[in-house]
């Protein structure tokens, strides 16, 4: 006689043989690559990463209250004792913007530790799981190994057979159950997985920031004695310097202004998105920046800007603070237009064409990662806050502008890449609070 299988037994079995093959195929790659973390005190190592939360927060309190102590002495009259002042406090700052990065990637290797911790318990909950659901189905097969209807006529009474049916019928209750828990545990790795490839990323992005931000330090340190041999550390050589800067700074805007004056008036906001704040990402990290100038006609363009107009916004942050792309793009120019204009314009500056009719650029930079025609993603670090260019303070100036009218043109008074467009309100596309 053919010995036919219950239907319930053979759907187990196939949802037991799919649940397994598709197990291995999806996870037995990472297990390969998967280092075996050695016991550990999971407590200890907790109390490791609290201790380096603590130490971050202490450093970013430090760099909040030494960019509060700029921002405030931003409107005093301009010495070379509080210019030097300035400088000394920039290269404090990318110092502490150093030290956080090193505590950051201390702190990922930590968590590191911990990820491949709960892999190991992770992969230990499968392989129970697994053997439990081994074990079902070896009961089922015993329990099934002969016809249903055999193993009733074999019993000695009708409840005795209806006894064992149900015995079976629990089994394949219990085989469900398990299955159910073996994917949940499977699901769990998953996770682990994704997180601990996630923080691996996180801490690729702090290596490289600290080392940026290594490069910055040096920078400053350069330019600090370029500027006490320029002025020859005497205070009449350093006003002449900032008469002559000013008369500069206040040609470029007005040259600025009257270009994009007309191109303003020649946008179209029909092809434009619609105002809709997140639609842009914030450049540089909520919580770490101070608005400082708006949009527009705003009281510090009224003083100091021959056009009356400032076309973005300025986002104060300490120097070394990563800034990020607003959205998908293309860098379309970089450029550091101190070589043709010191402390006239942008700077060092990005500017990324988008997908969805902006173009968008970053001004004042300390340093900038890209190059022109690199594809870039939204929240990819692009460069670092600085205070290049006419900045009286470290901040990015983030403009937005309708990408049909931005152009990149050679500047009466500031060199041969002048990025120019009709601009628009950027706090109409992003969220800054």
């Amino acid at each position: 006689m053919t010995d036919k299988k219950p239907i319930f037994y053979i759907l187990t079995c196939s949802l037991f043989s799919f649940v397994i093959i598709t197990f291995s195929v999806i996870f037995g790659h990472f297990w390969g690559g998967v280092v075996m973390a050695q016991t550990i005190d999971k407590s200890a190592l907790q109390s490791q990463i609290d201790a380096k939360n603590g130490q971050l927060q202490q450093i970013q309190q430090q760099l909040k209250d030494q960019q509060q102590q700029l921002i405030n002495t931003q409107n005093q009259k301009q010495t070379l004792s509080s210019e030097v002042k300035r400088i000394n406090s920039n290269i404090n700052q990318i110092n502490l913007n150093i030290q956080s990065s090193q505590i950051q990637i201390e702190k990922l290797n930590l968590q590191m530790q911990e990820l491949q911790g709960q892999i190991s318990d992770a992969k230990n909950d499968i392989s129970i799981k697994s053997q439990a659901v081994e074990e079902l189905m070896r009961q089922i097969q015993q329990s099934d190994s002969e016809n249903v209807i055999v193993g009733f006529l074999k019993n000695k009474t009708l409840s005795d057979g209806v006894m064992e049916a149900q015995s079976l019928q629990d089994l394949n209750n219990n085989l469900i159950v398990s299955i159910q828990q073996l994917n949940n545990a499977k699901q769990n790795l998953n996770n682990i997985l994704i997180t601990t490839n996630n923080t691996k990323n996180q801490k690729e992005v702090e290596n490289s920031n600290y080392q940026n931000q290594k490069q910055i330090a040096s920078d400053l340190k350069n330019q600090k004695q370029q500027f006490l041999d320029q002025t020859k550390n005497q205070e009449k050589v350093y006003q002449s310097s900032i008469s002559k800067l000013q008369q500069q700074q206040v040609q470029i805007a007005l040259e600025i202004e009257t270009i994009e004056s007309q191109l303003r008036s020649e946008i179209n906001y029909k092809n434009l998105p619609k105002s809709i704040p997140g639609l842009l990402e914030v450049p540089i990290q909520k919580g770490v920046f101070v608005m400082t100038q708006g949009y527009g006609s705003t009281g510090f363009a009224q003083k100091a800007y021959k056009g009356k107009w400032h076309n973005g916004i300025d986002l104060a942050a300490p120097i070394g603070t990563p800034i990020m792309a607003a959205a998908d793009g293309v860098v379309i120019s970089v450029d550091n237009q101190d070589r043709y204009c010191y402390h006239g314009a942008y700077g060092k500056y990005v500017a990324i064409k988008h997908y969805n009719g902006l173009t968008t650029i970053y001004g004042h930079m300390s340093l900038y990662v890209v190059k022109e025609g690199d594809k870039v993603n939204r929240g990819q670090v692009i460069g670092y806050v600085g205070q290049t260019g006419y900045a009286t303070g470290p901040h990015v100036h983030f403009g937005v502008y309708d990408s049909a009218t931005f152009k990149i043109a050679p500047s009466v008074s500031c060199g041969p890449k002048m990025p120019l467009g009709g601009d628009l309100n950027p706090l109409n596309y992003v969220s800054i609070n």
